[in-house]
């Protein structure tokens, strides 16, 4: 006698494959090119941030921070293979990066951000990171000059 139960599986089914990873989840390298060049759309008209970009271009500039959030997702390795480790604050000491200047910052990467229509949680997740990373870019008080080369970058600002 055969048994007529269907043959189901008793336990959670194997998975396919591994999860995507961040960067695949969004879509990719064209959700972080539309992130980055709304983002420098915002700069480029802006009084305060413009200046620290000594590039007339800012081409150079969005490669920059395109292959370094690409890479920090899970993207390729391309920031990494072509400039090393990030060191991001070491990288942002010679610029003032005033309260004022980040908040700059912040209200373009807002823009930016949700010009993508992400899922709340890939929004949460990156705006998370996008926000402690530009608190801790701060190196001086709004009007201040940015640490003179080789000073100590200081830990928190009175």
């Amino acid at each position: 006698m055969t048994d007529p139960r269907p043959n189901l599986p008793v336990g959670p089914a194997e998975p396919s494959g591994p999860a995507p990873s961040f960067f695949e989840a969004v879509g990719g390298h064209a959700t972080f090119t539309a992130l980055v060049d709304r983002f420098y759309a915002g700069v480029a008209e802006d009084e305060l941030l413009r200046p620290m970009y000594p590039e007339e271009d800012l081409g150079p500039a969005k490669v920059r921070l395109q292959t370094f959030l690409e890479q920090y997702w899970g993207g390729p390795k391309t920031y990494g293979e072509q400039r090393g480790h990030p060191r991001l604050r070491m990288r942002h000491a010679p610029f003032p990066v005033s309260p004022a200047a980040r908040d700059a910052w912040l209200a373009h990467m807002r823009a930016a951000v949700d010009s993508l229509e992400l899922s709340p949680l890939h929004e949460a997740t990156l705006w998370d990171y996008l926000e402690r990373a530009a608190h801790s870019m701060v190196n001086t008080v709004d009007g201040g000059a940015a640490p003179m080369a080789g000073q100590q970058i200081p830990d928190r600002l009175s």
